[in-house]
């Protein structure tokens, strides 16, 4: 008789490890956070730096071999300048910055051709919204990003593949050189506003306060950084008549104050210079000076200087009879204290804008 044997225990199988899913790197996810706030208006990190160290990157990158890498840093790097170009061209003022994006872009601009472009009608990306594009930038800079991206907004091979098409990259490009060149000159160029001279002087060459104050009053027009800039090339020109300094200056003053988020160095190279031309250390006896009394409404401002300037057609005043003499209004301590404070109105465009010291300057 046969005895039985135990049967042979079966090997378990080994459990199939799952694929690990790609995932952003930790670098690139920071990168879209402190990009999507300053894309969004509501900058976490400061934007002149992080920006400067993205167009400094993109710019490293480029200048790498054609490596599937390196193309893949390309467009991510293209999309990322892009997105951003519009808050270099409208929040900072710094002339370092602005040359960084340009370099990079012009850098990429050579290794790109349009005409390679065979991508059928409607097949880029279109109407990319800025944080959008934030994210897309910066999943496109590895291959790991991609997946993700792809993933995440459901793309296939042929639409993920447009944002590497060389004709999209660059529309991209230049879209974004010209609007920084055109923004260079806007914010560090000359700006012309002999055409308001029409607009603002008589016919016996006296200077129409009343029509400047109109302008200003209009602020839905952006009119005051124009009319601050008429005012102080009139009076750095020395093309101001004496019964108008006091309300020509107040012009200058007002549209100052009045610009909310700052005027740029091309602006405000002439208002400095204007207001270099105020003793700061004047003294006086007088308590009280007129503009003390005008309150800070645009429209007591308003009615203050017009009646100044015009009082028969112009008689309602905020500023009482006791502080009405021109001796008062023209007192050297009262052109002082005006400038001071639009002095310190100037430094503080200077520190939220950014820029080195010598962009504001001439």
């Amino acid at each position: 008789m046969t005895e039985d044997l135990p049967e042979t225990p079966e090997t378990p199988e080994t459990p199939e490890t799952p694929e690990e899913a790609p995932t952003l790197p930790d670098d690139h996810r920071e990168l879209i956070s402190d990009l999507s706030g300053i894309v969004s208006d509501y900058p976490d990190a400061d934007p002149e730096s992080t920006l400067a160290v993205l167009a400094d990157d993109a710019t490293e990158a480029l200048g790498r071999d054609a490596t599937p890498e390196a193309r893949r840093e390309r467009t991510g790097y293209t999309i990322l300048l892009h997105a951003t170009c519009w808050y270099v061209s409208a929040r900072v003022f710094s002339k370092s910055l602005f040359a960084s994006y340009i370099q990079a872009l012009d850098a990429l601009r050579t290794q790109v051709d349009r005409d390679t472009c065979a991508c059928p009608p409607g097949a880029h990306p279109a109407d990319l919204d800025s944080e959008y594009a934030v994210e897309a930038g910066a999943s496109m800079l590895t291959a790991a990003g991609r997946a993700v991206f792809a993933e995440d907004y459901g793309l296939d091979e042929e639409e993920l593949a447009a944002f590497d098409c060389e004709g999209f990259l660059a529309d991209l490009a230049d879209e974004a050189l010209a609007r920084l060149h055109e923004a260079h000159q806007e914010l560090f160029g000359t700006i012309d506003v002999s055409r308001l001279d029409a607009q603002f002087l008589q016919e016996d060459g006296g200077i129409d306060v009343v029509a400047l104050q109109e302008a200003l009053s209009r602020s839905w027009e952006n009119n005051s950084g124009q009319v601050a800039l008429w005012s102080a090339r009139r009076w750095l020109a020395g093309q101001v008549r004496d019964e108008e300094r006091i309300a020509v200056f107040l012009c200058l003053w007002m549209g100052i104050s009045q610009s909310y988020g700052g005027l740029p160095p091309s602006y405000a190279r002439d208002l400095a210079a204007a207001l270099a031309t105020i003793d700061l250390d004047a003294s006086c006896e007088h308590p009280r000076h007129p503009w003390s009394a005008a309150e800070s409404t645009v429209q007591s401002q308003h009615r203050a200087v017009v009646h100044l300037h015009a009082p028969d057609g112009h008689p309602d005043t905020p500023v009482p009879a006791e502080l009405s003499s021109r001796e008062l209004w023209e007192c050297p301590v009262h052109y002082a204290q005006l400038a001071r404070e639009a002095l310190k109105e100037l430094e503080g465009w200077r520190t939220m804008r950014g820029g080195d010291e010598e962009d504001w300057e001439d």
